[in-house]
């Protein structure tokens, strides 16, 4: 887990303006790599006194987002993960439980990538692999 004087620095240092409920939102996000919504996010904040209200969740979540100090996985409509995992990586997604897990890159392989349209450069490949409970 990060300590709180090591968080507060790198918030700060993205230039964001600390205070004390993104810096628990930060420590809820950064205690580990995760993937997590907004409604995680604030479920799980909940339970504190000085919990943030829904507005200050998403948008610390967008600010920490435009910052890059989190990914973004869309899963849908309406269904976000944010990602504390910068690097390069694939998903897992099991559709039962909701939950998502990392796949590293190099357990992937991607062969045979459509022609590119003019004028264009390749960027990256981001795969989410959708599992769901079998049925015994």
């Amino acid at each position: 887990m990060i300590s709180d004087p090591v968080l507060a620095s790198k918030i700060q240092t993205s230039n964001i303006l600390l205070t004390q409920q993104r810096l628990s939102i930060a420590r809820l996000l950064f205690s580990k790599l995760q993937h997590l919504s907004a409604n995680q996010v604030l479920e799980q904040l909940s339970c504190n006194d000085n919990s943030p209200s829904q507005a200050t969740v998403y948008n610390t979540l967008r600010l920490f987002l435009e910052k890059g100090l989190l990914s973004q996985v869309i899963m849908g409509p309406n269904k976000t993960f944010y990602d504390t995992n910068l690097s390069k990586h694939h998903h897992l997604y099991n559709t039962d439980t909701d939950t998502l897990k990392d796949v590293p890159i190099n357990q992937i392989e991607i062969n045979n990538l459509p022609e590119l349209p003019p004028d264009t450069l390749f960027d990256s490949v981001d795969i989410i692999v959708r599992v769901r409970e079998s049925s015994q």
